[in-house]
């Protein structure tokens, strides 16, 4: 099995054992019928991915991994705010009439800061870091802008990022506020893992572990049943996942550079609902 897939499991099952339900609570969150979208909850899961030894993609079900990498490159690299810019439309519900989501995601990643070393966004900020002071301790990012927040049609959930070079290993803890167990799990530890290799390929480390904090891991109350499912599924072994390695700029990768070798994975889960 996958590491991602033994991972997934674990932590479902410890979901069902001691996680809280908030029927009967207060919740934001509403399903297309006006009911209250209720969840699951456990508090400050943390996962670890070495990615020198195995990429963290499921087998109990496919990640769209080229979408996946799409929408990294996105925020990231293109660091746009404009759903035109994005192959895939997982936007679209949150796009205004301007076609964009508001100054969340690539906006804040596009903003310039006075840094000591001259004004530059926080993406070029760590690439500098990487390749001038790799030791530093200060190597991070956030997407947690609050000046912002009240303008943006989401708030991030995946928000931030620091960067840690031991030896020649480049290494990252994923900060994020909210994940949801069916719809989103495997796909942003994928993305961020991307970003490890894609910053330790152009400044010349190799990519280590991937640190990922969630606090409030939640399963909603009409997926428990759908996910129950998915994980006795049978599991296969993690696919092959490179980068082109020619790249040595990281505004030159596109989609076609992302490598994917002998991904064997259960059908995909269709027709999932969506709260919002």
């Amino acid at each position: 099995m996958s590491k991602a897939d033994r991972i997934f499991v674990e932590n479902f099952e410890n979901l069902m054992k001691n996680g809280f339900d908030s029927a009967g609570q207060k919740v934001r969150p509403k399903w297309e019928d006006g009911t209250p979208a209720h969840t699951r909850k456990l508090f400050g899961v943390v996962n670890r991915y070495n990615l020198a030894e195995e990429f963290p993609a499921m087998t109990l079900r496919p990640t769209p991994l080229k979408t996946a990498f799409d929408e990294l490159l996105w925020i990231w690299q293109r660091k746009s705010n404009r759903t035109k810019d994005l192959a895939s439309h997982i936007w679209d519900q949150w796009t205004d009439e301007n076609g964009t989501i508001g100054k969340a995601y690539g906006y804040q990643l596009a903003k310039k800061y006075p840094f000591p070393q001259g004004e530059m966004d926080q993406v070029d900020n760590v690439i500098w870091n990487l390749k001038n002071d790799p030791y530093s301790r200060r190597i991070l990012t956030s997407l947690y802008n609050f000046e912002d927040l009240h303008e943006m049609n989401l708030y991030p959930c995946a928000y931030s990022m620091t960067f840690n070079v031991t030896g020649n290993k480049l290494n990252a803890v994923l900060n994020q506020r909210s994940q949801d167990v069916l719809a989103a799990s495997a796909f942003n530890t994928c993305q961020y893992s991307l970003l490890v290799m894609m910053l330790a390929q152009v400044c010349g480390f190799e990519a280590g572990e991937l640190v990922h904090m969630i606090s409030d891991y939640h399963v909603y109350d009409r997926h428990i049943d759908i996910v129950k499912d998915l994980v006795q599924r049978e599991q296969f072994p993690a696919p092959r996942v490179r980068l082109n390695p020619k790249v040595k700029n990281f505004y030159d990768f596109t989609v076609d550079d992302l490598i994917v070798e002998d991904y064997k994975a259960n059908p995909q889960v269709k027709g999932i609902p969506i709260a919002v």
